[in-house]
């Protein structure tokens, strides 16, 4: 045999463990960590677990709003169409009030013109009738 061998058997000889090297307190100890371990497993699992049920959820949230959204989107154009067909009667009724304002103005002073005329013929009239 090699010397480098020799002296790894050699070591791995001094290394071997005898029944007195085993610890009952070191037993307790890897078993308590050994539990911990099956805890910390048992405790990742329910977080994925709540996890998923919460993304679920958020994804079904996420879902609505999209359905929601384009129900608005679909409100809106629909609107948008009755705003477009609305807006040439609008103008129409604009122009129309326009109108009605010009028409009594006209009207005004067409009567303020005659109400001054009848006046002057009521005041010649008058005047006509004191002068006899």
């Amino acid at each position: 045999m090699k010397p480098a061998i020799s002296s790894l058997r050699a070591e791995s000889e001094d290394l071997a463990l005898t029944p007195s090297d085993f610890d009952p307190r070191l037993h307790q100890q890897m078993g308590e960590v050994l539990a911990e371990v099956r805890n910390l497993r048992d405790a990742f699992r329910a977080s994925e677990v709540k996890s998923d049920a919460s993304r679920a959820t958020m994804h079904q949230r996420m879902d609505q709003l999209v359905d929601r959204v384009g129900k608005v989107e679909g409100n809106v154009a629909a609107v948008q169409e009755d705003i477009s067909e609305m807006r040439p009667v609008t103008d129409d009724v604009k122009r129309w009030k326009l109108m009605g304002l010009g028409a009594i103005g006209v009207i005004g002073i067409g009567s303020m013109a005659l109400g001054v005329t009848f006046a002057d013929v009521i005041r010649r009239i008058v005047v006509a009738v004191i002068a006899r």
